[in-house]
């Protein structure tokens, strides 16, 4: 899954920067425990003069199918360069 997050992040956004790491360990006990928890570090032009909010709405587009099936829960650092 972490594959996939990066090839379409960076297909999508063309990042400068991109970093996706898999957090299931640090949820022990929570729903869906060990599954599709991730935290992606995005530097994208793409993200130049664009909100953080937006930003954000940018990474779960280019993400939007996996939202469903494998992505259960996902923090996003999204920084312009």
């Amino acid at each position: 899954m972490v594959e996939q997050i990066r090839r379409r992040l960076a297909g999508a956004l063309a990042p400068v920067e991109l970093e996706v790491l898999d957090e299931g360990h640090r949820h022990a006990g929570h729903a869906n425990a060990g599954k599709g928890h991730f935290h992606v570090r995005i530097v994208s032009p793409a993200f130049a003069g664009v909100l953080p909010i937006r930003r954000h709405r940018m990474v779960y587009a280019a993400l939007e199918d996996l939202m469903d099936h494998g992505i259960h829960a996902l923090s996003i650092d999204a920084k312009s360069p």
